[in-house]
C-alpha cells in the first residue's frame, strides 16, 4: 500500500463526524424516554377509591334504613275491593287514579322517578308543583295540593275513603 498520497485529515474527519453522530444519537435517545414516577398519582387515586368505597357504604346503609322505614306501610293490592269501592277497574300504582292526574301528568311524574302511589304520597306539594312546572304553562291550572293525600289512601288500600273524598271534592281541589 502506498501511504504517501494519504493525508491524515482523510482519516480524522470521518472519524470525528462518526463520533459526533454517535454522541448526538445517544443524547437524543436518552432524552426522549425520561423516567416518570407515577407513585404520587397512584396514591392519590387509591385515596379517592377508598373515599368512594366509604361513601358507597354510607349510601347503602341509608338506603337499607330508608327501605326499612317504608316496609310497614305497604299493603297487598286488592283489585276487587278497589273496583267495588270506586266503581271502575284499578291498575296497581296507576297514578291517574288520583283525581286531577291524567296520562300526561302521570308521564311527568314518571320523568321524576315518581312511579308509585307510595312515592307520590311521600312527595311534598312543592315537589308536585315543580313536576307540573316542568311540563310548561299548560299545567298551571292544576292544583296538586291533594295528590299526596289521595295517593296515600290508595297506597294504604283505603278505597272507600278515597272514593268518598273524590266524590265530595270534584276535580281534586281541597
Amino acid at each position: 500500500m502506498d501511504f504517501e498520497y494519504m493525508n491524515i485529515w482523510c482519516w480524522l474527519i470521518p472519524l470525528g463526524i462518526g463520533l459526533l453522530c454517535g454522541l448526538f444519537g445517544y443524547l437524543i435517545g436518552r432524552g426522549s424516554n425520561p423516567t416518570v414516577d407515577f407513585n404520587s398519582e397512584i396514591k392519590s387515586l387509591q385515596q379517592q377509591n377508598e373515599k368512594a368505597k366509604a361513601d358507597l357504604t354510607k349510601c347503602q346503609q341509608k338506603l337499607a334504613a330508608g327501605s326499612a322505614l317504608h316496609t310497614h306501610t305497604t299493603q297487598a293490592f286488592d283489585a276487587q275491593a278497589a273496583k267495588k269501592a270506586l266503581g271502575k277497574s284499578v291498575k296497581f300504582n296507576d297514578l291517574s287514579l288520583v283525581e286531577g292526574i291524567g296520562p300526561k301528568i302521570r308521564s311527568l311524574f314518571h320523568n321524576f322517578e315518581i312511579n308509585t302511589w307510595q312515592a307520590l304520597s311521600e312527595t311534598s306539594v312543592a315537589k308536585c308543583q315543580e313536576v307540573l312546572d316542568s311540563g310548561g304553562d299548560r299545567y298551571k291550572v292544576h292544583d296538586p295540593a291533594s295528590w299526596p293525600m289521595q295517593a296515600k289512601m290508595a297506597a294504604e288500600g283505603k278505597w272507600k275513603d278515597l272514593a268518598k273524598w273524590q266524590h265530595e271534592h270534584k276535580h281534586g281541589k281541597l
